[in-house]
Order: C-alpha cells, then sequence, then structure tokens
C-alpha cells in the first residue's frame, strides 16, 4: 500500500462514478477510479440512449460511457480494472481492497449502482436489448403499436405497464398472484388504462423470438396450464438490488440503498460520498445519476478543503 493516500477514490464507473471522475480530476485531486471487472455500469446492457442531453440522433450506451471514460481520462482520472473485495471506512485514511491491491484514500466516492433483477428463464438474457428491457423510461419510445408484456405486480411493473400504453398497442401484465402488490393508487390507474390487460397466477417461463423477442411462454401456477403469448417486448419489473454488500456494517443502508444525509451525498460516514443508483431508487436514470456524480464530486472537493 502506498504511504500517501489518495485525495479521491471512485468505486464504480457508471455515468455517477465517471462524471464525478471529470469534476474531480477537473479540480486537481487525482481521482483513482476502480472501474470493476464489467465496467460502465448498466448502460453497457442498453441498446441505445434517446433521452440524454446533447445527443439529437441517440447514442449507444457503451459509446456514451466510453466517452464519459475518455474525458475523465483527459483531465487525470487514473483507472483501476479490478473488482473491490472489501473496504475499511472506521479509519483514515479509508482502506479500499481489490483482489491485487490495497488502496488508501482521504475521501471515498462510492456510485456501484444497481442491478435489475431478472428472471433467469430462456430467451431473456439473450434477447436483452433486443426486445427484452428493465426500463420503460428508456426504452419505451422504440415499441410503438406494438403489444408488450410486463412482468410484475408492484408499482414500478404499474409504473411501467401504463407508461408504455403511450406507445404500444397494448400491454399485458403478468402477475404470479390473483392479486397486485401495488399501492392502491397506481392499481385504479391501470385497471382504468383501456390499453392495460392482465395475466393472473401466472409466470413467465420462456421468451422466445429470432434476434428480436417475438413472444413469451406462460404458465398458469394454479393449474399448471401453459399458453403462448405473441409480444413485440417484455419488461421485467420485478425489482432492482442495489449493489452495496460490500457497505454493509460499514455504512447506514435502508432496504439495501445507501443513506446520505440531508440534500447532499455525505453517507453516515464523513468522507465517504455516495451517488446514482445505488442511492437513488426512484429516478434510475443515466442523467440523474450524472448529476449525483457532480454533486458527489463537489461535497468531496469541499471535505477535503474542510480537512487543512
Amino acid at each position: 500500500m502506498s504511504e500517501n493516500p489518495r485525495d479521491v477514490t471512485i468505486i464504480g464507473s457508471g455515468p455517477a462514478g465517471l462524471t464525478a471522475a471529470v469534476y474531480t480530476s477537473r479540480a486537481n485531486l487525482s481521482p483513482l477510479l476502480i472501474e470493476g471487472v464489467e465496467a460502465g455500469g448498466q448502460l453497457m446492457l442498453t441498446t441505445e440512449v434517446e433521452n440524454y442531453p446533447g445527443f439529437i440522433d441517440g447514442i449507444m450506451g457503451p459509446e456514451l460511457m466510453e466517452r464519459m471514460r475518455k474525458q475523465a481520462a483527459r483531465f487525470g482520472t487514473e483507472y483501476l480494472t479490478d473488482n473491490v473485495t472489501a473496504v475499511d471506512f472506521s479509519k483514515q485514511p479509508f482502506e479500499i481492497r481489490t483482489s491485487s491491491e490495497t488502496v488508501s484514500s482521504k475521501t471515498v466516492i462510492i456510485s456501484t449502482g444497481a442491478s435489475a433483477k431478472m428472471l433467469g428463464v430462456p430467451g431473456e438474457k439473450e434477447l436483452l436489448g433486443h426486445g427484452v428491457s428493465t426500463c420503460a423510461t428508456c426504452d419505451g419510445f422504440f415499441f410503438k403499436e406494438q403489444e408488450l408484456l410486463v412482468i410484475g405486480g408492484g408499482d414500478s411493473a404499474l409504473e411501467e405497464a401504463i407508461f408504455l400504453t403511450k406507445f404500444a398497442s397494448k400491454v399485458t401484465v403478468v402477475h404470479r398472484r390473483d392479486a397486485l402488490r401495488a399501492s392502491k393508487i397506481m392499481q385504479d390507474r391501470a385497471i382504468a388504462n383501456e390499453k392495460v390487460d392482465f395475466v393472473w397466477d401466472s409466470v413467465l417461463t420462456e421468451i422466445f423470438g429470432n434476434g428480436k423477442v417475438a413472444g413469451a411462454r406462460l404458465k398458469n401456477v394454479k393449474t399448471g396450464a401453459e399458453s403462448e403469448i405473441a409480444a413485440g417486448g417484455v419488461f421485467v419489473a420485478v425489482g432492482h438490488t442495489p449493489n452495496t454488500s460490500l457497505f454493509e456494517g460499514q455504512l447506514d443502508l435502508s432496504g439495501g440503498y445507501i443513506v446520505t444525509e440531508g440534500e447532499d451525498t455525505q453517507t453516515s460516514v464523513p468522507g465517504v460520498f455516495a451517488a446514482g443508483d445505488v442511492v437513488d431508487f426512484r429516478y434510475r436514470q443515466a442523467i440523474t445519476a450524472a448529476g449525483m456524480g457532480c454533486m458527489a464530486a463537489i461535497d468531496a472537493e469541499r471535505y477535503l478543503e474542510s480537512l487543512h
């Protein structure tokens, strides 16, 4: 481990982490960004991003992340392509262990994101980005006048379904029980929407299609009967898991998400900041993650100034 601790170490390389890197490197803080072996976050799974400001014709998710990465590198961000295995926030400077080395740092910005929960059925992984999606606000626009399936029964599933009716000719919500978990107001909205249909007591067993989604196979959990339903897209809306297992017992968490103090990005440990989907369970957009990455960078810079 180096004798001199770093000013800033960023864990995670999605829009939040890379924006934090742009801001901290421009502030001459020489950040180290530990990008993980699977770098780039959820945007690496998104084919086209059309709602990120500044890209009139849209941009591919991986290309957007590559541009952010090069921009941060231009100002002096150093990258470590490795996975963090443990952290110690109990003493200053903080310690971050990866599989190859131990880094000490005066501040840490956590931007490890969240992972959409998947169902693990045949065809789901193969057709992800080709009709299988975990984000209606990201991808709904590409499904004009198509029949779509939404899998799930909570608020987020119904939000996705209602949003998709702006584009789709019909949206069928598939739920494994005979009653929804969603709040009453969301249920009322979905049931009142003439484009939304429901398949009850059913689970998705397979998504099929040749290069893009053509339909899905469903199984009724009460009768065991199997059926096929044609669809141009399948939206999996069974929740997200924030990538915070590393920080259990080190930081205050709520429902797995990192708790930040008041209006800023400060966590329960002074000098440790968090940004993006690891904190944000409400918006979960690339642009909001980038905005929080900027906030975390400014918060870290001000914290370092307060040490002098």
